[in-house]
């Protein structure tokens, strides 16, 4: 492997760990997966219990998700009614509905998936899922 894709790789890898660092603190109130996307890192937060949304019975309802790709770490997060609570740098690597796309991971960022996180367990709470 050449020194600059290694390099990328390294910077990578320092991406998802710190993301799963912050998921990671929130892990007791979920079911933590990870090994489910084939030859890539992934870490997952899962509430598992039953539910029923817009009528539709769930076994499960997953929060949060990260998943290393060759070019970024796509941190997947879907609670309803947060996106407008989400800050203007976070939304510039929102791509399409609920994947934000991460190359590198800056101080200010953390803070907003930090900000994002808890907006989204205070949906979870709201709607009683939680």
């Amino acid at each position: 492997m050449p020194a600059r894709e290694a390099d990328k790789s390294a910077s990578l890898d320092q991406v998802f760990d710190e993301l799963k660092t912050i998921l990671s603190r929130h892990a007791k109130l979920f079911t933590e997966r990870e090994g489910m996307v084939k030859n890539k890192r992934d870490y997952h937060l899962i509430l598992q219990k039953p539910l029923v949304i817009d009528g539709r019975k769930r076994d499960e309802l997953w929060f949060a998700s990260i998943i290393q790709q060759k070019d970024s770490v796509g941190f997947y997060f879907t609670p309803p009614d947060v996106k407008s609570k989400l800050s203007p740098e976070l939304l510039q690597h929102l791509d399409g509905k609920s994947c934000f796309h991460f190359k590198t991971l800056t101080p200010a960022l953390k803070k907003d998936v930090e900000a994002a996180l808890k907006a989204g367990l205070e949906a979870y709470r709201k709607k009683k899922w939680l």
